[in-house]
């Protein structure tokens, strides 16, 4: 995989969205890997998708009433079969961390680059996902050279006490074995 001077992901399916702006001051140095499932832990629906493209429909399933109005979206969504979709260019600021903070300094995503997996805080990652992770995760480093191992972290470190994700499920040790 490779990113282009535009931060757009090679090989990958572009998903333009609206939920965006520009960063403030162009730094990229923070990888936040999250997880998403709509309604919450079901797989392979079309509802994520329609979230970050906000045009989803809150009356299709009860716990989606939260979702009206919501402006949300990641750089980019690995579904289990390690599909990966790219709504924000990397250049970008996506609105994925919400209230935030690494190393002291507020407005993660400011700096960041969100990546949602597909899942659950309890249910394991597929071979799939984190293979794909992993070279979204390469050609992340090499265009963007702040981010070292100390700057790949979950929501729940970014977010702690609002937010657990990726969650137990997720292998920190495997995916650091293949990234490093």
């Amino acid at each position: 995989m490779h990113i282009n001077e535009l931060g757009l992901l090679n090989s990958v399916l572009q998903r333009p969205c609206r939920h965006y702006d520009a960063r403030p001051d162009n730094e990229v140095s923070l990888l936040v890997i999250h997880n998403i499932s709509l309604p919450a832990g079901q797989f392979g629906t079309r509802y994520v998708d329609d979230l970050f493209m906000g045009c989803i429909d809150c009356e299709a399933h009860e716990s989606f009433v939260d979702l009206k109005g919501l402006r949300v979206s990641a750089h980019c969504f690995i579904r289990r079969t390690g599909e990966v979709i790219q709504y924000v260019p990397f250049e970008k600021r996506a609105w994925h961390a919400g209230v935030s903070e690494f190393n002291g300094r507020q407005q993660c995503n400011d700096f960041s680059v969100g990546i949602e997996l597909e899942g659950t805080d309890t249910e394991p990652y597929t071979q799939a996902q984190y293979n794909a992770l992993h070279l979204v995760t390469k050609a992340l480093m090499d265009k963007y050279p702040k981010i070292t191992r100390s700057r790949i972290v979950g929501h729940c470190d970014i977010a702690p006490g609002r937010k657990t994700d990726p969650g137990e499920s997720f292998d920190w040790p495997y995916f650091f074995d293949l990234v490093f």
